[in-house]
């Protein structure tokens, strides 16, 4: 019943018409829309507007919701599943922002992004920014902290989201495994694609993973082809060629 309701209101958020004025929020802020193709543009701006009308988002630490904020935030979440489906973020309630980097009560020091386990993202407005500012340097807040919900989207934090095909389960276990534990051993080949920090456990790695898949996807495919293969079919991009 509750997936039923989802789909209707979803339907109807569909049906409105794109606010004018979100794309210049878009232009101004995100480089990846202006290289969509015109198709692909479509269907971003899509499931766009779907999530950034169904999910609700916050302001904290003083800062003050906008259209803009909402909009780029958005977009960085809908690169992800622009192949995939809206589904993968069900789970998902609420994104709050705060302007910079903050505390969290249940983390030392501070922190530029959160995935929380009941269907939160929480994210620093300032690290969303420098994440688009230089989008080929493999660090991305945002991308991170919501691979880490599609990855949520099957019940666990485990590194493996839902994959497309039951098929496709036990090549994705071998590669990951098998590149996760050659960035734990410090192999050079990993080490020039991937943040150390994707070394901690396997959930971390799918998101490290994910932030250079898709912000430095030439270098992966030539220094880990293998692992390149297997996020391209589970998101459905080539970044790498920009289809």
């Amino acid at each position: 019943m509750i997936s039923l309701i989802r789909q209707l209101r979803r339907r109807r958020l569909l049906g409105r018409p794109f606010p004018a004025d979100w794309l210049g929020h878009l232009d101004a802020r995100v480089p990846f829309f202006r290289a969509l193709s015109p198709a692909l543009r479509e269907t971003f701006l899509d499931k766009l507007k779907v999530f950034a009308w169904e999910k609700e988002f916050i302001g904290a630490g003083g800062l003050t919701m906008t259209d803009e904020i909402r909009v780029v935030v958005s977009a960085t979440a809908v690169q992800l599943v622009v192949h995939l489906d809206l589904s993968y973020y069900d789970r998902l309630r609420e994104v709050i922002v705060y302007p910079e980097a903050f505390k969290l009560p249940d983390r030392t020091g501070v922190v530029l992004g959160e995935a929380k386990h009941w269907g939160s993202v929480i994210l620093s407005w300032q690290a969303v920014l420098a994440g688009l500012r230089n989008p080929a340097d493999g660090h991305d807040t945002a991308a991170h902290e919501f691979a880490h919900v599609l990855d949520r989207a099957d019940g666990a934090f485990d590194g493996t989201p839902r994959l497309r095909m039951y098929s496709h389960y036990q090549t994705w276990a071998s590669v990951m495994s098998e590149h996760f534990q050659k960035l734990q051993e410090g192999r050079r080949p990993e080490r020039q694609v991937l943040d150390d920090y994707g070394g901690l456990n396997e959930a971390e790695f799918f998101a490290v993973a994910t932030e250079s898949f898709f912000e430095k996807p030439r270098q992966m495919q030539e220094k880990t082809p293998e692992l390149y293969e297997e996020l391209k079919r589970f998101y459905g991009w080539d970044p790498a060629t920009g289809t």
